[in-house]
């Protein structure tokens, strides 16, 4: 990036997916790598010596074998003869950390028997998806002809091949995600219908928290069992875990004593909040341990056994568990205990006993949905209450997390607490940025001293005011102790800033010119003039998209059949408005556009959040071929070629294009 010293490529998405920090570590490498190539003597390397190579040194694709990099290698790239840069070498890099990246996912759903390379998968957590989708979509009136599925066989990777069945269980998952009048669901649909589906899919996991980076929609069309299983339980997870939250269930503070602990306690993922709930039961029936995991703590169903017994103990039955030796008669009675309670099983007692912690977390997940045993506390609860975030609030804060997200960089569940050491931050502004952070300043997690984080969230104000952020009254104080007003408001212009790159180095519009919001609007504003249409807006503020019908000129002016008008409204009232804002993000989402935003965000004219679908469009729009845009190119004149720079939208579809590029993401 011109002003900042670092390793450059010349494509701005493969730029994207590193850190300046790897980017100097990969360049080293593969100098190392290419110093041994045998294609042509020293300094020359081919696909065909890069698995030898790589082996030799001991670097990059860590944990595969020679054998098994060969093979990966062959399988992805026909000709192993072709010569090897550097921006080749960084594209075979990230598909083999993909390869391998399900082993070390420190996400415990994902941590399944899965070895992506081999294309293993866990027959148990396939059983137990196909049992939870037979039971929640087996009555949908397109997929009950496909329903039940037989768990026996591979018949799910097949049906899920035309994404009717993923999209259809996001909204399982996150009720009203999906406006599903905009699935294609014919009877047969053709190679362009499913991609539309497919994609529409990969970009609302994104929208609900699931983590999609290196998966593209030909991985699906294919039905690749690895990625269509990883991310159906990634997905069956924010289904089981959607109440484990203050939010939702705000009788859990009464896992805490005080004000404080509340606010650690908002902190937490579903998952360390689930483990604190079982270990606040358990301690009830006078248990002996503590649950840290939910694998081999719980192999012995000991603690199922008391968990059980603390929540429904009119269900307990002769002979109890905790007199039984044989761990899997164990925990047989321990699954029989919860069938009485309504749970569903999720897994088996085998899968107890090998410590499962995908279905464990799952079958924990639905004990607490059934019975959490908590009584409300009404003093915290008020507490909760005086603090919570009004709604525009909570849906910024939504997004710019699941922005964050987006990127692969750091996994963070509540922007105002996690990102009070400053280093997702740091790490943030190295990804939109490249170069522009001083590391050997920074101090990583966990930091005890709170002044080591008051100097990680300086340097984050002083990069922000040589990105030329408004940063008026803010310091690196404001960031540690958690103001949200101003951490919002660093992290929209940190996205604005991350879309004007995005959309400037576009190839065809890759002028020194400042992009700024009105050349967006300009661009918007005649791509629906050139279409015929008459809507038109003043600002970003304009209330007349509240109808959403601006949205639709505008999308329809890009992609015209991908607007079906017989199902848009007039967007006179309330009912019509929704109806149409829900059409407009799923259509975008289906077009290939990444964006993070509710329905409320349209029907209320948003500013940030409008400007941020604006842009994303034309992103879209801007990025395709030469030979399909060029003549946009030429009509939009000048408007067209400055618009091309510019918003927080950008920064959306940055990690959009990381599920749809052929050379995945980080």
């Amino acid at each position: 990036m011109a002003g900042f010293e670092g390793v450059v490529v010349s494509d701005p998405w493969l730029q994207n997916q590193f850190t300046q920090v790897e980017l100097r570590s990969l360049k080293s490498e593969f100098l190392s790598v290419r110093n041994t190539g045998t294609g042509g003597g020293r300094g020359s390397l081919t696909l065909r010596d890069l698995s030898a190579a790589m082996s030799k040194l001991k670097i990059a694709g860590n944990g595969l074998t020679e054998d098994e990099r060969a093979a990966f290698l062959t399988e992805s790239y026909p000709d192993l003869d072709r010569h090897v840069d550097f921006e080749l070498f960084l594209r075979v890099h990230l598909k083999m950390q993909g390869r391998i990246g399900s082993k070390k996912s420190s996400s415990a759903f994902l941590k399944a028997a899965t070895t992506t390379l081999l294309h293993t998968i866990s027959e148990s957590e396939k059983a137990s998806y196909v049992s939870h989708i037979n039971s929640y979509l087996g009555e949908d009136p397109f997929l009950k002809k496909y329903l039940p599925i037989d768990p026996m066989t591979d018949d799910l990777f097949e049906i899920a091949k035309d994404g009717v069945l993923l999209c259809k269980l996001i909204n399982v998952a996150v009720p009203g995600t999906i406006d599903e009048r905009v699935i294609n669901t014919k009877r047969v649909l053709n190679l362009w219908e499913k991609n539309e589906n497919l994609m529409l899919f990969l970009n609302s996991a994104k929208a609900i928290g699931c983590t999609v980076v290196n998966i593209g929609t030909q991985d699906l069309a294919e039905g690749r069992p690895h990625l269509v299983l990883g991310l159906i339980s990634q997905i069956i997870k924010i289904q089981l875990l959607a109440d484990v939250n203050l939010k939702k269930t705000p009788q859990l503070v009464e896992l805490v004593d005080d004000s404080k602990d509340v606010e650690e306690l908002m902190s937490l993922s579903p998952e360390k909040i689930l483990l604190r709930w079982m270990n606040f039961q358990l301690k009830k029936g006078a248990f002996r341990r503590s649950v840290t995991n939910f694998s081999s703590d719980i192999k012995d169903s000991e603690a199922y056994a008391c968990l059980l017994n603390v929540l429904a103990p009119e269900h307990s039955r002769k002979p109890y568990p905790s007199t039984v030796k044989n761990l899997l008669e164990r925990a047989k009675l321990v699954l029989e205990h919860a069938d009485r309670i309504g749970c569903k099983r999720y897994l088996t007692p085998k899968d107890i006993v090998e410590g499962s912690p995908n279905l464990n977390l799952a079958f924990v997940a639905h004990i607490f949905q059934k019975r959490n045993g908590l009584s409300s506390q009404m003093k915290q609860i008020t507490f909760l209450d005086a603090n919570s975030d009004d709604p525009q609030v909570s849906r910024e804060e939504r997004a710019f997390r699941l922005w964050i997200n987006s990127l692969g960089i750091s996994y963070i569940n509540n922007v105002f607490e996690d990102l009070r050491t400053g280093w997702v931050l740091l790490e943030v502004l190295d990804k939109v940025a490249p170069g522009i952070v001083c590391w050997k300043s920074a101090n990583k997690p966990p930091i005890k001293m709170p002044f080591k984080k008051v100097e990680n969230c300086n340097q984050v104000v002083k990069i922000g005011k040589q990105l030329k952020f408004s940063l008026v009254n803010i310091a690196g104080h404001d960031i540690v102790q958690g103001n949200k007003k101003l951490i919002l408001a660093f992290l929209w212009q940190l996205m604005r800033y991350n879309i004007l790159q995005l959309l400037r180095n576009l190839r065809f519009h890759s002028r020194e010119k400042e992009i700024k919001d009105v050349d967006i609007l300009n661009w918007a504003n005649n791509k629906v003039k050139n279409s015929g249409r008459y809507s038109r807006l003043d600002s970003f503020r304009d209330r007349s998209i509240s109808s959403g019908i601006f949205f639709l000129d505008l999308l329809s002016a890009i992609e015209p059949r991908i607007v079906n008008w017989n199902l848009v409204t007039k967007g006179e009232t309330d009912e019509e408005k929704k109806m149409n804002a829900s059409y407009i993000i799923s259509v975008a989402r289906k077009l290939g556009c990444s964006v993070f935003l509710l329905p409320e965000d349209i029907i209320e004219v948003n500013q940030k959040m409008m400007l941020t679908l604006t842009a994303s469009i034309m992103y879209w729009h801007l990025k395709r071929p030469i030979t399909e845009d060029r003549s946009a190119v030429s009509s939009d004149g000048e408007n067209g070629s400055s618009s091309d720079s510019s918003s927080s939208s950008t920064s959306y579809d940055s990690s959009s294009e990381s599920s749809t590029d052929d050379s995945g993401g980080r």
